[in-house]
């Protein structure tokens, strides 16, 4: 068991270093990210959606390595992302919530891999909530009100801190009915998505933007 949480944690790691890297790099490259943003993100937003209901539908029957390589795939789409959020926000304050989500992440994490309680109907609460942020946050696209969208971001950021634990949970159940292998890289997965749309919110609230 404890193997198979190293695994995870091993994928997660790879997962975030290349987005973060990947991120910081194309920051720097400002005429290839001015391409990238001239063709917009829905290219970017399909891949990863695809990616998701893959991952989420056929990870029983998928190939250990097919897994690996779409979650890898993942990440260097969400890379692209933050290559953006890298050229709007300081580096000293990505990098000092990136520290403080790793911190939170962890101590969630802790909890999640030894609560004995049954958390199983936390996952429906989670995902109806989910739900209902994203379709406050397209109705908030034609409000523009800063106050919802505040909101939005501190209701968020408290559901992805629920994940964290749920999902943390879960990898017992993982590992019991896709194997070792997959188990590590979905647990990843989803612990990634977790850990990303945390340190959004947490910038989101708390970044310093540049000048």
């Amino acid at each position: 068991m404890n193997k198979s949480y190293a695994k995870m944690f091993m994928w997660l790691f790879i997962g975030l270093l290349i987005t973060f890297v990947g991120g910081y790099s194309l920051s720097l490259n400002e005429v290839l990210l001015s391409e990238i943003l001239t063709v917009g993100y829905l290219p970017i937003i399909v891949i990863e959606l695809l990616i998701a209901i893959l991952m989420g539908t056929r990870i029983q029957k998928m190939n250990p390595l097919t897994a690996k390589i779409c979650y890898i795939i993942f990440s260097i789409t969400t890379g692209v992302t933050f290559g953006v959020l890298f050229k709007i926000f300081e580096l000293a304050s990505i990098m000092s919530i990136f520290l403080v989500c790793s911190i939170l992440f962890a101590v969630l994490a802790f909890i999640g891999y030894t609560t004995k309680k049954d958390i199983t109907k936390l996952g429906t609460i989670l995902f109806v909530s989910l739900i209902g942020i994203i379709l406050l946050g397209i109705v908030n696209i034609f409000l523009k009100s800063t106050m919802l969208e505040f909101g939005l971001s501190v209701v968020g950021l408290l559901i992805f801190m629920g994940y964290v634990i749920y999902d943390m949970k879960n990898v017992k159940l993982l590992i019991e009915s896709i194997g070792d292998d997959k188990a590590a890289v979905y647990g990843a997965f989803q612990l990634y998505l977790d850990f990303i749309n945390m340190f959004i919110r947490l910038l989101e609230l708390f970044g310093k933007r540049k000048d």
